[in-house]
């Protein structure tokens, strides 16, 4: 045999060994060495080399975590759970006396057999809530298999957090919280005794954690964490700055050829409505973008001062002669327990998040952040008209603009009186200056087609 032919047959022997001692087991199939459980004391097991988490009635959340500490890694594993029985993966966790008395935080892998279908979302347990929910990734919604072996990938390089869910991506986070912590199975709590006994099985749990290389980018939507930030993969997706965080570069107000010269400022990174004792738009005005736009992804983080009102409009025109803010579909930005346009309007369509005047947000309450704190905000607009708005990762509204209901909602209401209200086919952002204290960061806009 040709000896160039053996050295090629040895050397890739060699890199197909090498490939494959990179990953590392992290159960050995006969006992939990290597593990401890944290908070709850669900019952773990083993059986026919499987992990089997089982609920019991009564204890908190249960978590089986790893002894040692990981950063970059990428880690995969098989689960098959009960069909109504939630639970997850932590990732970069922790559990610290000093925080809620050694409550295990920190990412979780979600595992979600129910009709909503957020397997493969990225949640901050006890600390931040949901950071990826599927309804930003719904056609991942398809990948779990009920009662079926589920196979799991989480990569974790640097700030990126990815997951995928039977070959299919399913969140991708960029944050930079927790860069390391332990990997630990969870057995969530239940809330009823004839719950007891639901299992989740694990098997197949390996990880390697040296020479990483990260997957490829796909076109998933990417929540980016990091304040003023467009990372590599949201490039890929088209997703661009609409505010540079610095300067008023791309920004006027609202009817005027330049950015006003007062009641605005840009700090540290942060575009703030400064507070004033006049009316609404009577300071330094709203501002709006110098681009118009139709079909988008628009993102924006905000933060409230107590009492305060503002909103994130889109679709504006100038056409419209108002003699207070400029006119378009408004993502409503308020204190709903201390300013009284929340008790105003209909059914709540002046609240939080809300489409102002015309749609209330569903009241999921998990999703409000106190006063005070970061939320992040999106609007989506399709080229359909179909249109969504999110408030910290949940969907709380969704409408189409145009359609007989949306025309029968102008119609008693405020903006009856402009004809084709919010039906141009594209228009300015706007920031609305309601004389409140509001913060802005992390304004991005992805153009659809």
């Amino acid at each position: 045999m040709n000896k160039n032919f053996l050295l090629l047959i040895t050397i890739l022997s060699s890199m197909i060994a090498s490939s494959q001692n990179a990953w590392k087991p992290l159960f050995n199939g006969k006992d939990l060495a290597g593990w401890k459980q944290l908070n709850g004391k669900a019952k773990y097991t083993i059986e026919n080399d499987e992990i089997v988490g089982t609920t019991v009635f009564g204890e908190p959340n249960s978590f089986l975590a790893t002894d040692k500490d990981y950063g970059d890694f990428v880690l995969e594993f098989d689960y098959k759970v009960d069909s109504t029985m939630n639970s997850g993966v932590q990732f970069r966790s922790e559990s610290k006396p000093d925080f809620k008395a050694g409550r295990v935080h920190g990412y979780q892998f979600e595992i979600d057999p129910s009709k909503r279908g957020w397997t493969g979302g990225i949640y901050d347990e006890a600390r931040r809530d949901w950071l990826y929910t599927m309804d930003v990734n719904p056609t991942a919604k398809t990948a779990f298999r009920q009662s079926q072996w589920n196979k799991v990938k989480i990569e974790c390089i640097g700030n990126n957090l990815r997951t995928w869910v039977n070959g299919m991506a399913t969140g991708f986070v960029i944050d930079d919280m927790t860069p390391k912590g332990f990997i630990a199975l969870q057995v969530h709590a239940i809330g009823k005794k004839e719950d007891e006994g639901r299992q989740i099985r694990w098997r197949n749990l390996r990880i390697q954690t040296e020479n990483l290389k990260p997957s490829a980018y796909n076109n998933i939507f990417v929540v980016n964490l990091i304040p003023n930030n467009v990372s590599d993969a949201e490039k890929k997706n088209g997703v661009s700055l609409l505010w540079d965080a610095k300067t008023t570069t791309g920004w006027r107000g609202a009817y005027k050829d330049a950015f006003p010269q007062k009641g605005w400022l840009i700090k540290e990174g942060t575009l703030n409505v400064m507070a004033s004792s006049g009316a609404e738009s009577t300071n330094g005005g709203d501002i709006v973008t110098t681009g118009e736009y139709g079909a988008f992804i628009l993102q924006f983080d905000f933060k409230l001062t107590e009492g305060a009102n503002s909103g994130v409009k889109y679709f504006v025109t100038e056409k419209e002669a108002n003699s207070g803010s400029a006119i378009g579909l408004e993502y409503q930005i308020l204190d709903d327990e201390k300013h009284p346009d929340a008790k105003l309007g209909v059914v709540g369509n002046r609240t939080l998040g809300s489409l102002y005047d015309l749609i209330p947000s569903l009241p999921e309450k998990r999703a409000r952040k106190p006063i005070g704190e970061w939320n992040r905000g999106i609007v989506i607009v399709y080229p359909d008209n179909r249109i969504e708005h999110y408030l910290n990762g949940w969907k709380i509204l969704e409408f189409q603009r145009g359609v007989p209901y949306y025309q029968a909602l102008v119609a008693r209401s405020k903006y009856a009186q402009w004809p084709a209200f919010g039906m141009a086919p594209k228009g300015h952002i706007l920031l609305q200056d309601h004389g409140n204290a509001v913060s802005f960061r992390s304004i991005k806009i992805q153009e659809l087609k």
